[in-house]
């Protein structure tokens, strides 16, 4: 009985293998050769948290009997994510002298994307989403850039809804990416 006790228990935590599922997606070539995404940090970031916060969305709409275990796999995969961003930080050489600041910058873009994107992608409204994604992935006023982009999240949305949560949770299937 004590054995019980004392022994650590084991917490499926399946945010570290959504992380690697939303990098993975995000790196895909089609998103630079065919939607025109720059292959550089900023815009590699902002991918990254677009395919997070679609799975996130998908994961806290989980119906009855599975809605807390949707919940608690979204917020580990939030809390993924932003370790990864503080380690890749360090990997560049950012010190821990300016780690605060520089985490609470990019914990406010997070944040701001996450907050500019969710209702658009909602409503299924492409065009607000469009004028956000061009703003932060292709750094330009024009949302016609981002309709491709815009495109994809709505479909990836649909196709993340459309799945089981044990699939979503072991290998998410995400839309074809087409220019």
């Amino acid at each position: 009985m004590l054995k019980n006790l004392f022994r650590s228990r084991e917490r499926t935590r399946p945010g570290l293998a959504l992380y690697e599922a939303a990098v993975a997606q995000a790196r895909q070539s089609e998103f630079y050769r065919d939607l025109g995404v720059t292959d550089q940090i900023d815009a590699r970031f902002e991918l990254y948290t677009l395919h997070v916060l679609l799975l996130v969305m998908r994961l806290r709409e989980e119906p009855a009997p599975n809605t807390q275990t949707g919940a608690e796999a979204g917020q580990d995969l939030f809390d993924v994510y932003v370790s990864a961003l503080d380690n890749s930080l360090r990997e560049l050489g950012v010190h821990d002298v300016t780690m605060a600041k520089k985490m609470r910058k990019l914990g406010e873009a997070l944040y701001g994307r996450m907050t500019a994107y969710e209702p658009a992608i909602r409503a299924e409204d492409a065009d607000t989403l469009a004028t956000g994604l061009a703003r932060n992935v292709y750094e330009s006023p024009e949302a016609g850039i981002a309709r491709g982009l815009a495109a994809y999240a709505l479909a990836a949305r649909a196709r993340l809804a459309a799945q089981p949560m044990e699939t979503v949770l072991t290998a998410p299937q995400w839309p074809e990416i087409a220019a």
